[in-house]
């Protein structure tokens, strides 16, 4: 599959009809949303596990120097944290934009934390599109974080301001944070805030 999804997004119908309709976040989205919303709560999904395997080659890197982005892994025991936002259909002409490398919308059921849940949507990057890079320990990954730059910064400034951001929602992520404890090892501090 292109990683440019752009075409693909814009045939899921679900939601069409919906005057609003969830988004589940657990990258940027949740420290980075770009895009007005009408409500914000911390969530989770169940069955995945979020991953530095997305390459990225529009935002945190390069066509020659990809960056590395979380997607989310199947996993049945795994609850992914993160945050929902209620958003009007319109925001997903500039979702699809934003989420065009390699990312696919998928309808999810969301837990919200005052137990309560609703069905939304969630892009997800899975191992058939062609910027997916795939498996690597934590010490490789962040090797490559660290070097890594696009037009929407340093690859750090992402993997460090997601880890900040799990940190104020009280949700450790063992895999973001081994990634941030290699990267500080290495000298690497956000450069942006």
């Amino acid at each position: 599959m292109s990683h440019d999804t752009i075409a693909i997004n814009r045939q899921m119908n679900k939601f069409d009809g919906h005057a609003s309709v969830w988004l589940f976040g657990y990258g940027s989205l949740i420290f980075k949303p770009d895009f007005p919303f009408l409500q914000q709560r911390a969530a989770s999904i169940r069955g995945w596990t979020r991953r530095f395997w997305q390459g990225s080659h529009d935002h945190r890197g390069t066509e020659t120097a990809p960056g590395r982005v979380v997607t989310l892994v199947p996993d049945p025991d795994a609850v992914c944290h993160g945050m929902a936002f209620l958003v009007t259909p319109e925001e997903f002409a500039h979702l699809d934009h934003r989420e065009k490398n390699g990312y696919l919308r998928l309808a999810t059921q969301m837990q919200f934390d005052d137990g309560s849940s609703d069905e939304g949507i969630v892009y997800i990057a899975t191992h058939d599109n062609a910027a997916y890079l795939g498996p690597a320990d934590e010490h490789a990954i962040a090797r490559q974080i660290a070097t890594a730059r696009g037009p929407s910064g340093p690859n750090s400034d992402y993997l460090l301001g997601l880890a900040q951001s799990l940190r104020a929602l009280g949700k450790p992520d063992p895999h973001v944070f081994e990634i941030e404890r290699h990267l500080a090892a290495m000298g690497v501090t956000q450069q942006y805030a």
